[in-house]
Order: structure tokens, then C-alpha cells, then sequence
């Protein structure tokens, strides 16, 4: 294939049912494609959206093309006879579904059909042209296949929901398996398969015959939590090559212009601003931010921003009052609520006392017959060196503390527990040394007496590539988790960092084999890195119970309660603390905002968009 780099990490292998693509496109396909990418040069239909398509256009392409992605329809607007038939077909959209239409001939007179209806999307649309393609580099702890099962559904609705993306129903994906139009791809981690990854792509050939031989990439999405570098630029590059294999000319996507980090990556591989124009309808709550007026809730963190959109979504008044720290109002008919992220006025005092003192917490459960780790006020060096001795392992922490400020975990030296200690009084004079518990850090989220979710949490890591040294890698990974969580969650650059990549006999400048995987904190703390992992579905019906009266005894009605348990769909456990603001964010696919104001609003609950 012309302009195609003889280099590559990997062939495009596509299917894993015995289709091996090979390494260059057949002759035929390149002659398939001249006249397309002649098209491409100056006088594409799909380009020229001030011209009515000429006859060649229209007698071999299929008139009013549409294609049903699951999430909504894709309308080739240059296949219809006329702008009114666009706004029509849009004013079909089910309810639930986000269509759009794309390729539009004259798409003001679109607007113009149905003003109050419609809005031309604040989107540009790039384009690659698939004669230029460059290697198509998958990191090796990655496979790019086609989604066939219903665990790749599940897993591509877990991702589509943490971005904030309209799923994709199961049906659709099993449905699909066999299709030349519509192609679901996902990237799957082959050292514990999880879907890590997927990717849509849309063959205009199956589409509507296109003469102009194009394709079109939709609904990218990677998980938050991911730790493997470049899986968007995988999925991209792997998608293209597979187009490119079947004789496609160019790969078009539509990307929000605001977006301005992903527009970044799609330039870097070789995409370039065309103009095609994107129109959507009004009626439709997930639209919303796109044709409104910014609020002034846009400075509110993920935590608060979280629920005020729920709210809103209700019909229930926003008052800002603190956006920098996090407090706004809600207000619907005579009932008007302060809240703090999920701290509201319908926790007492007396509650969120008991949780800002882990002593408190500790004695509390302790004396419910509720399992918890030995504890201890630090007192003089003889008693702190005593109850290290008994321990051999110990957790370091301030009394009053949150986002895992001054703890120290695993400390089994007399000097790292001085050094603890200081680290520990720099953020409260009081400071308590708890008896370390090996196992998996574990989050439930309960409200109003019910477990609403629940997410292992772990530390951050890396994972080598065996070219980059490890302060890159963590910067590359705090950067990703930056913008995974609004800016939450970053890696610090600090001496607890160092000391974790010397106790696996690295530092800053070492470089990790490929795949291998490196702790770099000790604490699974979202704000210092840390990922989330919803395993609500494996939470024993023990842990629940234990969750469930461990809040009652705080008569606390939100709380975020922290376990350390072999396996949660296991009944062994330890309670460590309990969080009186915990966060409801990064719980995705659990309803955690909805449930926060069903609490707060209970009648607006019947009423509630999905």
C-alpha cells in the first residue's frame, strides 16, 4: 500500500477467527481506490456541502442511508433527497438514543426546517486518508479483536458509562458480529483480559455503497483506570488499517472542538480538519450542554458536578454558593437542602464527628462486635516501638485526615516509624498506630441504609514499556489520571514515591522491562493516583450487612465505608474507616448521584430521566 511504512510492531490482525490480514494491500484494492482518492483531492461529494451530489454519486449510492449504532443513529445526510428529509429522519430519534446527521448538503436549510428541533453541533470532523497509514503499533499486553460475547458488551457499557457515553445495548453488539457495515471493536489486556478499550467503526461501502469508499470511527472509549499507555492511538491506527484493508479511501470522525486533547492525538496520526458539519436535535437531556449556555457550575470539582447535574436534570434548582469548596444549594418547591459534594445538611454533627475521629469510628464498631484492627494513641517512644513490636507491620495516620494525607502503610522499622510519625503530626498533632491488614482495599458506598456501590480501590502503578524510565512513565500516568478525573487524581513526585520504586530496586531514572508492573504508592488513594474498580455485582451478601450496620451504629445516611478483605465476594473482612464526604464520582456504572438526591428529594425520584 502506497506511502505505508515497511515497519511495523504488528500485522492489522483484526478477527481472531483465523483472518489474518496481511502486511500489504492487495493491488486490487489499490486500484478499487484510485478514483476515490481522486475524490479526496478536491471534488468529494461528501466534502462539497454547497453542491447538489452528481449523478454518478447518486445512482450508485443508496438513498436515505442510516445506521443504528445502539447508542443512536447515524444519518449520511448526503444521501437524502433534501434538507427537509434530513430533519425528518432526526425527528424519528427514540428516546434514550442520540442520533446525529453528518455529510449534510446545505446545513443551515437543515436548521432552517426545523429550528426549534435542531442545533449544528459544536464538533469538527477530520479526516485520514488510508493511502498515508504509518505502522499500526498495539502495546504487546494488547489484543484489538472484534467484541462477539456478552461480557464484551458488558465491558463496553462499564466504559461508554464511565465517560459519560449513551451504551450500547447487548443485543446490538451480538448482532453485529457478522456485519460488513458496523464493526465494535475492543482492546483486551491479555495478561488478565479485561476490556480495557473499544472502538466503533462505520464501512460506507455497507452503508450505502459510497463511490468516495470511506469509513467512519465512532464512540472511542478507554477505561479510566487503564494503565497500558496508547490504547486510544491503538484503536485508532488499528481501526484505519483494518478499513485500509478492505479498500477504504479515508476514515472520518467527528470530535467535540473543545476536546482539544484528543484533537491533538488524531493531527499527531495524521488527520486533518475537512469540512463536514454535524446536526443534532434539542429534545434530548444528553444534548443539553451542547447547545446551553455554560452554567455557573462549570468551576464545581467532579464531585459536586456530579450530583448538581442529576439535580438539574430533575428539574431541581442550582444555587452556587462555594464552587471552590465544593458547596452549592438545592432547592425544589419549599424544600431547599446545603450540601458540601455528598456532605449534606441531613448529616448531623454528631455523625460527622464520629467519622472525622478514627478513634472514634474504631471504638464504635469495636464495641458492635464489628471487626476492626488493633489501634493505638502513639504515645512515647517505648509504647510505639512496643506496639510495632506485637505488629511487626503497622499503618501510621493522622486522627483527622482525608485523601490518604500523612498515612504511612506497611511500616516495619523502628526509624520508618519515627518517620512516619513526624510525616503523620505535619497534618494533625494527633496520630494512631493501627495494625497493618494485607489484602484488597475495599470502598462501599451506602445510602440511606442500602449499598448503592462498591469498587476495589489500588495504589498507583506503572507498567514499563523498556524504553521510558520511570519518571516518565509516571508522569505519562498522572497525566492520564488527571484527566481520567478532572484533574483528582495525580501522582505525586515525592520521597514516598521514591521509596516504593526502591524497594523494587528502581529509581527515577531506571528503566522497567516491558509489562512489567511497578507500585508506586503504597496507599490506594484516588487523589494520589490510585485507580477504582467496580465490583458492586461480586459484593458478598456478608460485606453488605457488615457496610449496611456499620453505617447505622454511625446514623450517618451517606457514607463511604473502607474494608481491607481477601476477595469481596468473600465474608472476611476489617473495617478501617469511614468517610463522611466520600466521593460519588468514578463509581460508574452505579447510580451513586441518583440515589445522593432520591435521599435528599424522594418525591422527584418517579419522574427522573434515565
Amino acid at each position: 500500500m502506497a506511502g505505508r511504512s515497511k515497519s511495523r510492531s504488528q500485522p492489522p490482525q483484526f478477527d481472531e477467527v483465523g483472518k489474518q490480514a496481511s502486511r500489504r494491500v492487495k493491488t486490487p484494492l489499490q486500484v478499487q481506490r484510485e478514483p476515490a482518492l481522486q475524490r479526496i483531492a478536491g471534488d468529494a461529494v461528501s466534502l462539497r456541502n454547497w453542491e447538489e451530489p452528481d449523478s454518478e454519486f447518486r445512482n450508485q449510492s443508496k438513498a436515505r442511508a442510516i445506521v443504528d449504532c445502539g447508542w443512536g443513529r447515524v444519518i449520511f445526510g448526503h444521501t437524502f433527497a433534501n434538507p427537509e428529509a434530513v430533519a425528518r429522519a432526526l425527528s424519528e430519534e427514540r428516546e434514550g438514543a442520540r442520533d446525529l446527521a453528518l455529510y449534510l448538503r446545505d446545513p443551515h436549510l437543515v436548521l432552517a426546517a426545523a429550528p426549534h428541533e435542531l442545533f449544528l453541533d459544536p464538533s469538527h470532523t477530520y479526516r485520514l486518508r488510508l493511502d498515508t497509514l504509518k505502522g499500526d503499533a498495539v502495546p504487546s499486553d494488547v489484543r484489538i479483536r472484534r467484541a462477539r460475547w456478552k461480557k464484551d458488551a458488558a465491558a463496553m457499557r462499564r466504559l461508554f458509562m464511565a465517560r459519560h457515553m449513551v451504551p450500547v445495548p447487548e443485543e446490538k453488539v451480538l448482532a453485529s458480529v457478522d456485519s460488513d457495515t458496523i464493526f465494535f471493536l475492543v482492546a483486551e489486556q491479555r495478561s488478565n483480559r479485561r476490556i480495557i478499550g473499544t472502538v466503533t467503526g462505520i464501512d460506507h461501502q455497507g452503508a450505502f455503497r459510497d463511490p468516495e469508499q470511506g469509513s467512519s470511527l465512532w464512540t472511542l472509549a478507554v477505561d479510566p483506570q487503564a494503565q497500558i499507555p496508547g490504547i486510544g492511538q491503538a484503536l485508532v491506527t488499528h481501526l484505519a488499517h483494518h478499513f485500509a484493508q478492505r479498500g477504504r479511501a479515508f476514515m472520518d470522525l467527528s470530535v467535540l472542538a473543545e476536546n482539544t486533547g484528543a484533537i491533538r492525538l488524531y493531527e499527531k496520526l495524521g488527520f486533518n480538519r475537512v469540512p463536514v458539519f454535524c446536526v443534532k436535535r434539542r429534545h434530548n437531556p444528553i444534548n443539553e450542554p451542547l447547545y446551553t449556555p455554560a452554567h455557573s457550575d462549570e468551576t464545581f470539582n467532579p464531585y459536586a458536578r456530579i450530583i448538581i447535574d442529576v439535580a438539574r436534570r430533575r428539574g431541581i434548582g442550582i444555587e452556587a454558593i462555594d464552587p471552590g469548596q465544593g458547596y452549592f444549594a438545592l432547592t425544589y418547591g419549599g424544600r431547599r437542602i446545603v450540601c458540601r459534594e455528598s456532605l449534606s445538611e441531613l448529616t448531623t454533627a454528631v455523625a460527622m464527628s464520629r467519622c472525622a475521629d478514627k478513634t472514634v469510628t474504631s471504638r464504635l464498631w469495636r464495641q458492635a462486635g464489628l471487626k476492626v484492627p488493633a489501634q493505638q494513641m502513639t504515645g512515647n517512644q517505648a509504647d510505639n516501638y512496643n506496639f510495632l513490636k506485637r505488629h511487626q507491620r503497622v499503618v501510621v495516620k493522622p486522627v483527622d485526615g482525608e485523601q490518604g494525607q500523612g498515612i504511612s502503610v506497611d511500616v516495619r522499622s523502628r526509624e520508618a516509624l519515627d518517620q512516619a510519625i513526624t510525616q503523620a503530626r505535619a497534618i494533625d498533632a494527633r496520630v494512631i498506630l493501627e495494625e497493618f491488614v494485607s489484602g484488597d482495599d475495599l470502598r462501599i458506598l451506602v445510602i440511606n441504609g442500602e449499598v448503592v456501590a462498591a469498587a476495589l480501590r489500588r495504589p498507583a502503578s506503572i507498567i514499563g514499556d523498556g524504553t521510558s524510565d520511570c519518571r516518565t512513565l509516571i508522569e505519562k500516568q498522572s497525566r492520564r489520571r488527571a484527566a481520567a478525573t478532572g484533574g483528582e487524581s495525580t501522582i505525586p513526585l515525592d520521597g514516598d514515591t521514591l521509596a516504593c520504586l526502591k524497594a523494587a530496586g528502581l529509581d527515577w531514572q531506571a528503566v522497567p522491562a516491558a509489562g512489567r508492573e511497578v507500585a508506586v504508592r503504597r496507599t490506594a488513594n484516588l487523589h494520589t493516583g490510585g485507580t477504582i474498580h467496580d465490583c458492586t455485582d461480586r459484593l458478598s451478601h456478608r460485606l453488605a450487612k457488615v457496610a449496611i450496620r456499620a453505617a447505622e451504629i454511625l446514623a450517618i445516611p451517606v457514607v463511604g465505608l473502607d474494608m481491607m478483605v481477601a476477595d469481596p465476594s468473600r465474608s472476611d473482612y476489617r473495617l478501617i474507616e469511614a468517610n463522611e464526604r466520600p466521593g460519588l464520582a468514578n463509581h460508574e456504572p452505579q447510580p451513586t448521584a441518583e440515589r445522593f438526591v432520591d435521599l435528599l428529594f424522594p418525591h422527584t425520584t418517579a419522574g427522573a430521566p434515565p
